[in-house]
């Protein structure tokens, strides 16, 4: 299953060292203005090779419009658009069935199971590769709903390691991007110094560490969500368990809810300037599945990289125990990378069930 959406569609496409990536959307709403400078400004932020806390791999990822765009606008038809890959490095890989041995955590097990193939080089569909036509998407998204729902869309970092961050009502409120870029872990606060101190040390030792990216989505239009098996929440956290990586997902309260009484819990209702508006936001903005008006706040959390330099034990396609210790180039956490990667599929869930609603 390679699309996400119902009526703003995305289908993604390529392998992590084929010589392109890419995504076709369809029923992008015409007349919209595009052009390639506000998409790159995304995946300029999810890219390879930006701080020595991320993979030494060194991509452009400059996009190329093949369809769906003339002079500017676009024509209510597909969407396509590609990034070549420059900086392939299938030597890295050396794909042999006879001897190949499944690396720990990540898909080549899975995947020659169920396919009875596999991509020859890295990690092929299952890769982070993958997620640049996601952001290509989701940039396109997003700028729809900035300039006709002024909805605002921000990730950001709140923990590497046990590292965290305290999550206020303010920051939720007030963080913008521009804050959240100030330094190379994209992290709103002062202990994003000891973020990246721990993140420099694991990838000194070979190692890897996972963390968690928060995101707020605000302005987002009362009633958004198609109970009962669409339910906004439920859409959210389909898209984000989608990305490369993602192993947790909670909203409003989240798993700290469950330790809470009704009384606590209960968002209490008030009138303020002739609207409904609520004292607490322990549902995250979202009610019966349905949007309440109220800022969408979510976490989702990303494990360890799998691949790593230190050895482990694995075993071989033809059935022998094995060691293997990594080669090529890999991220020792994913989370900072991961932050444009959030926004975008917040986006494309959110036009989606705009277009349904309205």
């Amino acid at each position: 299953m390679s699309s996400f959406g119902k009526l703003f569609k995305i289908t993604t496409f390529g392998e992590s060292h084929c010589p392109s990536v890419g995504v076709v959307i369809e029923n992008c709403p015409s007349k919209m203005k595009i052009d390639t400078s506000y998409i790159s400004k995304q995946l300029n932020r999810r890219k390879p090779g930006q701080s020595d806390i991320s993979t030494e791999r060194k991509e452009e990822d400059i996009p190329i419009i093949l369809s769906g765009v003339e002079n500017g606008l676009t024509l209510g038809t597909p969407l396509c658009v590609i990034v070549n890959n420059k900086d392939q490095r299938p030597e890295d890989y050396n794909f042999d069935p006879k001897n190949y041995l499944y690396r720990p955590s990540h898909a080549d097990y899975t995947y020659w199971n169920k396919y009875g193939i596999h991509s020859s080089s890295g990690g092929g569909r299952s890769s982070a590769r993958e997620t640049v036509a996601r952001v290509i998407g989701g940039s396109i998204a997003e700028k729809y709903l900035k300039e006709n729902y002024d909805i605002d869309i921000v990730a950001f970092v709140s923990s590497v390691g046990d590292i965290s961050i305290p999550l206020s009502e303010e920051l939720l409120k007030t963080i913008t991007r521009e804050e959240v870029d100030k330094n190379i872990i994209r992290c709103p606060d002062i202990c994003a110094n000891d973020m990246i101190s721990c993140i420099k040390n694991i990838k000194e030792e070979g190692d890897s560490i996972g963390g968690i990216v928060t995101c707020v989505c605000r302005n987002v239009p009362v009633g958004l969500g198609e109970p009962c098996f669409d339910k906004l929440e439920a859409l959210l956290a389909h898209a984000m368990l989608s990305i490369p990586a993602t192993k947790g997902f909670e909203i409003g309260s989240g798993f700290y809810g469950s330790k809470m009484l009704g009384s606590e819990h209960n968002d209490e209702f008030y009138i303020v300037n002739n609207s409904i508006s609520t004292y607490t936001n322990n549902s995250g903005g979202v009610q019966g599945g349905i949007s309440n008006g109220n800022i969408i706040y979510f976490n989702v959390a990303f494990k360890p990289p799998a691949t790593i330099k230190l050895e482990q034990k694995t075993v071989s396609m033809n059935g022998e125990n094995a060691k293997i210790s990594a080669k090529g180039r890999h991220d020792p956490c994913v989370v900072n990378r991961a932050v444009p990667v959030v926004e975008s599929m917040s986006s494309l869930v959110l036009i989606d069930l705009l277009l349904q609603q309205f």
